[in-house]
């Protein structure tokens, strides 16, 4: 696994290097075999590489490593550009199961991060948050964004949009039934989603807005 740990890195980290690696050893697979096949293939996976080494890295060890924790302790911008937006170079400190400290870097670029999703979740420098490594190579990390707060506030938020956008609508006309019964319904589709579980704050007061848009009588008489 160690192995695999740092070939994994080397692909995710190193693309351009890669790139070269794996053109070259199509090349000579080739010459060996007599077969422009394995230039054709080699071309193909080092093309590939460059767009998903990270995301393989990711996945890799997301089902293989170990749990740690890690915190940025240093972000620089620097003058490339990824999608009209700079890409930052991030150093950081992994803290590992038996306590040990390991010194990393990544960047905008290079980051693993899982869940895998078509966007970069980098965490705030200086905020501790959940990672996966291999034992033996520990600076091969993978942010586990959907494990640490940051990405945990970042689903409420996300999960609390539906809320937001009925109780508008209810507000908009009170006496609007369709509009209680949604406002009603998305409540308690966030109380009842795990992802929302530490969010006891918004959980009680749903559960009390619920409580007086179905029974309203009953608080009338208290």
């Amino acid at each position: 696994m160690k192995i695999l740990s740092m070939l994994f890195y080397f692909f995710a980290h190193h693309g351009a290097w890669a790139f070269f690696v794996l053109l070259l050893a199509g090349v000579i697979i080739s010459f060996w075999r007599n077969s422009i096949f394995y230039v054709v293939m080699s071309f193909i996976l080092a093309l590939a590489n460059v767009f998903t080494g990270q995301f393989v890295n990711a996945a890799f060890l997301a089902h293989f490593g170990q749990t740690g924790s890690a915190v940025i302790t240093l972000e620089q911008e620097t003058s490339a550009m990824l999608n009209d937006s700079p890409i930052w170079d991030y150093d950081a400190v992994v803290k590992t199961a038996d306590g040990k400290d390991v010194v990393t870097d990544f960047s905008t670029t290079t980051a693993s991060i899982y869940p895998i999703r078509n966007e970069i979740l980098i965490p705030s420098r200086g905020e501790r948050f959940v990672v996966k490594y291999i034992a033996g190579f520990e600076k091969n990390m993978v942010i586990m964004s959907d494990e640490s707060a940051y990405g945990i506030k970042r689903k409420i938020a996300e999960n609390l949009r539906p809320v937001q956008k009925a109780e508008g609508q209810y507000n908009a006309n009170t006496s609007n039934e369709s509009f209680r019964k949604e406002y009603i319904q998305a409540m308690e589709s966030y109380i009842e989603n795990p992802q929302n579980s530490t969010d006891s704050l918004n959980i009680s007061a749903f559960k009390a807005v619920i409580q007086r848009l179905t029974h309203p009588s009953s608080l009338n008489q208290q």
